[in-house]
């Protein structure tokens, strides 16, 4: 049954922290199988608020795990605002590391604890509870609300094109999306982003004979490809931390002035920066700052690196193999496709003689930028009601959080919004609810309660403002 404009239940049938506990008690390990019942778990919670709420819900089948796609239908002149999560998360491990058991969520000081409820549970929450109150207070707003909420967020989103390509109509008429899996440096200053970074994530195999060998044999004698293998990584940087490969740099966009002006207004200290990290110094690429770079500059990093024996004690070994994992993150008007090309070509001309060489190309993102209206000294070709709902965002972020919200790229990368903008031409508003502290991905992940609370607050005064102008 199409979800109209008809009378809501009302948000206030659950509590959301209440709820958000129970969601966070599904293990939705999107990665292993063996959490298959938890994904189950969390996608019907997910899926029986938003019914509870007046959508009408559906469970799309992916070749991974099914989308839930919720709608709240309605005039087609109406605007329409698609609303995007994800239920699964990351794996909690090292299990040893959390205080409390992971998918066991305890409340401390304020704070939710437990795997998902900073990425992306208690966000999504927010998002949900603020639809249902905005539905319970004016249940005949005229508003098109498209939920949907995939299953694969964790590892790479890999069915998300399909569906999109897949299920178009589904999703027609949509003018913006609007999504919370993005930052804030602290509780009182909200950001809104308007930037993520690209990503190419490869690995790299040197190998030279067949199997291991005794270093007392064969030392000194045949290249030992991990010495071959750092000499190649070490030639892919100049020592003042520029990737020291041609070409690599060559279509990056040039930062607006406005863009450095906003993030001069986060009022960011490096030595306070550095001691968060517990580190000495920081090695950022000349003519920037460490806030900066990690904004607005693409990156060559090595993720893992490892050949030969790695137990405890020594083996006196030349190993036959040594891998390397890389990640690249892109910024605007570099694509997957061109930087790939010059990297590998960068590695082939290097890689030292005598050692075969394997490049296994792994996942990729494009990057993706929106300019909000008012922010430029070029306005932004964009629809109405896009531009509403930035100034809509604005209006109840300085409401709500007391002071004016900061518009700025990210450096992480979240390539389905990319997906969306290429496959329904859809820009997207994305609101921070998640904060430094919150250790995404990390033991004792947990989610400021008190910043839920703002959120919820924020989404409903925002969708009212699109659709009562």
């Amino acid at each position: 049954m199409a979800a109209g404009p008809n009378p809501c239940h009302g948000a206030d049938m659950f509590d959301p922290v209440a709820k958000l506990k129970e969601y966070v008690s599904h293990p939705s390990v999107s990665a292993d199988p063996a959490f298959a019942e938890g994904m189950k778990g969390a996608r019907e919670l997910a899926g029986g608020l938003l019914r509870e709420i007046g959508f009408a819900v559906d469970y799309v089948p992916t070749a991974g795990h099914p989308v839930i796609v919720a709608k709240r239908t309605g005039d087609p002149s109406w605007p329409h605002v698609i609303i995007y999560g994800h239920y699964d998360v990351q794996p909690p491990d090292p299990l040893e590391l959390w205080t409390t058991p992971p998918f066991e969520p305890v409340e401390r000081a304020g704070r939710l604890y437990g795997r998902g409820t900073a990425d992306n549970k208690g966000p999504l929450m927010a998002h949900i509870a603020g639809v249902g109150r905005l539905l319970e207070s004016d249940p005949q707003i005229p508003l098109r609300i498209t939920f949907v909420i995939e299953g694969e967020e964790e590892i790479g989103s890999k069915h998300f094109k399909d569906f999109l390509r897949d299920h178009k109509d589904r999703l027609a008429g949509a003018d913006f999306v609007f999504l919370s899996d993005t930052g804030i440096p602290n509780p009182d200053q909200m950001v809104i982003t308007v930037g993520l970074r690209g990503m190419v994530c490869f690995e790299i195999e040197l190998s030279n004979a067949r199997t291991d060998l005794h270093s007392g044999m064969n030392g000194g004698v045949l290249l030992n490809p991990i010495q071959g293998l750092a000499e190649l990584c070490a030639s892919l940087h100049t020592p003042d931390g520029r990737v020291n490969i041609p070409g690599f740099y060559a279509d990056v966009k040039e930062v607006e002035p406005w863009e450095r002006e906003q993030l001069v207004k986060l009022g960011l200290k490096e030595k306070d920066y550095a001691e968060f990290l517990g580190i000495e110094r920081f090695h950022t690429p000349p003519g920037y700052t460490p806030f900066e770079a990690i904004r607005f500059l693409p990156t060559l990093e090595f993720n893992g690196f490892g050949g030969g024996y790695q137990g405890e004690g020594t083996k006196t070994v030349i190993p036959s193999k040594a891998r390397v994992k890389i990640s690249c993150r892109l910024v605007p008007n570099q694509t997957p496709e061109r930087m790939k090309e010059v990297i590998f070509k960068a590695i082939r001309e290097r890689a030292p003689k005598g050692l075969k060489l394997k490049i296994t190309d792994q996942h990729d993102a494009m990057p993706y930028v929106v300019v909000p209206p008012d922010r430029s000294n070029t306005p932004p070709d964009q629809s109405p009601v896009l531009a509403r709902a930035f100034r809509a965002t604005h209006q109840a972020a300085t409401e709500i959080w007391g002071r004016e919200p900061l518009y700025l790229r990210e450096g992480g990368s979240v390539g389905l919004i990319a997906d969306l903008k290429k496959e329904l031409n859809l820009d997207a508003i994305m609101l921070g609810l998640f904060l430094p502290q919150d250790n995404l991905h990390a033991p004792d992940e947990s989610f400021d309660l008190a910043v839920m609370h703002k959120g919820i607050e924020t989404v409903q005064r925002i969708l009212h403002r699109v659709a009562r102008g």
